[in-house]
């Protein structure tokens, strides 16, 4: 399978991938995180999704996460830091 890398043009075509699918990442946390504090359950704001969103829906065990999360009361959106 060909790298995604070798069909941009240019490095910065390459960033502007990248933070599109950043961007696309977040708002989809902010959402999911909105339908969690209106009480929603799990399956619910997945069925909601897929509903509203078609394809570009994120994988239920991405929601399953994100929910998790929410419920230990971490509301970041954002990845941790890694090393590398």
């Amino acid at each position: 399978m060909p790298n995604c890398k070798s069909f941009l043009a240019t490095e910065a075509e390459g960033k502007h991938v990248w933070q599109r699918a950043r961007f696309q990442q977040q708002r989809d946390a902010d959402c999911h995180q909105l339908f969690f504090l209106q009480g929603k359950a799990l399956k619910e704001i997945h069925v909601i999704r897929t509903e509203t969103s078609g394809e570009r829906v994120p994988l239920y065990a991405t929601v399953k996460n994100w929910v998790a999360q929410f419920k230990r009361g971490d509301f970041s959106i954002c990845d941790a830091r890694r090393p590398g």
